[in-house]
């Protein structure tokens, strides 16, 4: 869809972009909300995530809420960069140390023991044998298993940042060389690693997994590592989520410069305190990692690889076949002509292939009822989260205790 609706004049910036032209403005603007949406509490997350590393690196003698409030203003330092480009050296280091990370896990949990204290903290499981299985463990309720089936979405759910990267590629048409490679990674290294920490620790292991490595040595090199391969990650999802709400907030309703004039510079460096702040409201309030990614993997993740792609096709394919060759476009005027309208002409479009569209539908039904599933178990997990854990919003006390 990126290659059959980009153009020079009219380029594919974001996501609502393709909405926008499948189907107007409104889809537009709920697209680049949750979007936007998803980006922050992604931030969110990463803060949280760095926040819950250092404070076993500390061994929980700081203040759980000071060190969320480090990460955001370290965020609000890295936030200052504009440009993609000039992340490109520092993403793919981040891959690479995100790799690191999964080895030295690896190898640690296969000779140690579970980290047992976060174990009963995070899983409401006390130290005991390991037990694995390949199906669904006895005695855990619909809603837990929604919220892992979210884990998995949140972990491997992709679509929502491929037109912000194939728009600042050179030739868009090898942007899925990067994919294919992006998903042969995910499908050996992801996969197996999280198969082989669970071979090992079972019902003991946690999210992060490195965060569940019982030996103080290595879970401290696990930690600092991840954190900066994450905290890169979040100046990457900061960098992209600012530039939406700026290019639909700041510079198209309220008609505001360019970003690269000098006022859209003092505009954006304003703006990054403001962002890394709602981060670090969302990390520091709702100290429950498992159950917020999980939510995000539902309302926002899930909508935008599983639930919007086939909408989104089914709307354009329904356009496109319904075009017939009389009709023309002229460029000098803009003027379109067309045989027909309304309902005769997507019923039209809707017959051709009717099957192929007939799959589309029944495809975002159900992605959508997941979703919904997914929302309401995310959100019964954090209430329950709130009534077992001693760590509330805005406390001193580590999620981990």
């Amino acid at each position: 869809m990126f290659l059959r609706l980009d153009s020079d004049r009219h380029p594919l910036k974001t996501y609502g972009d393709i909405a926008f032209r499948v189907y107007g403005p409104v889809a537009k603007h709920g697209v680049n909300i949750l979007q936007s949406i998803q980006i922050l509490f992604n931030v969110g997350l990463i803060v949280l995530g760095n926040a819950q590393g250092l404070s076993q690196v500390t061994k929980y003698k700081v203040c759980f809420a000071v060190l969320c409030l480090i990460w955001a203003l370290v965020g609000m330092a890295i936030g200052q960069i504009r440009t993609l480009a000039k992340l490109s050296y520092f993403t793919n280091l981040a891959v690479w140390m995100n790799l690191l990370v999964m080895f030295i896990t690896m190898g640690v949990v296969a000779h140690t023991a579970p980290y047992y204290d976060a174990a009963i903290v995070y899983n409401g499981v006390t130290a005991g044998p390991v037990v694995t299985t390949a199906g669904i463990p006895d005695g855990l309720p619909f809603e837990s298993q929604v919220v892992g089936l979210m884990q998995a979405v949140y972990s491997y759910g992709g679509s929502m940042l491929f037109c912000e990267f194939m728009s600042e590629m050179r030739r868009p048409w090898d942007f899925w060389k990067s994919l294919v490679c992006a998903q042969a990674l995910i499908m050996t290294i992801y996969l197996t690693f999280g198969v082989f920490v669970y071979a090992f620790q079972g019902q003991f292991s946690i999210n992060p997994a490195g965060q569940g490595i019982s030996p103080y040595i290595p879970q401290t090199i696990v930690n600092v590592i991840g954190m900066t391969a994450t905290l890169i990650a979040g100046a990457l999802y900061g960098n992209i989520g600012m530039k939406v709400i700026y290019q639909n907030l700041v510079k198209g309703a309220l008609k505001g410069p360019d970003l690269t004039e000098k006022k859209g510079k003092l505009i954006w460096a304003a703006m990054v305190p403001v962002y890394w702040s709602l981060a670090f409201v969302i990390a520091s309030a709702i100290p429950q990692f498992s159950n917020i990614s999980g939510f995000v993997g539902a309302a926002c993740i899930l909508q935008f690889t599983y639930t919007f792609p086939p909408l989104l096709k089914l709307g354009f394919d329904i356009q496109a076949h319904a075009m017939l060759a009389e009709e023309e476009f002229n460029p000098t005027t803009g003027e379109v002509v067309r045989v027909d309208s309304g309902f005769k002409r997507w019923l039209r479009g809707a017959r051709k292939q009717w099957w192929f569209k007939l799959w589309l539908l029944v495809y975002f039904l159900g992605a959508l009822v997941t979703a919904v599933l997914g929302m309401y178990s995310s959100v019964k997990a954090i209430i329950a989260g709130f009534a077992t854990s001693k760590a509330v919003g805005f406390s001193c006390t580590s999620p981990f205790i």
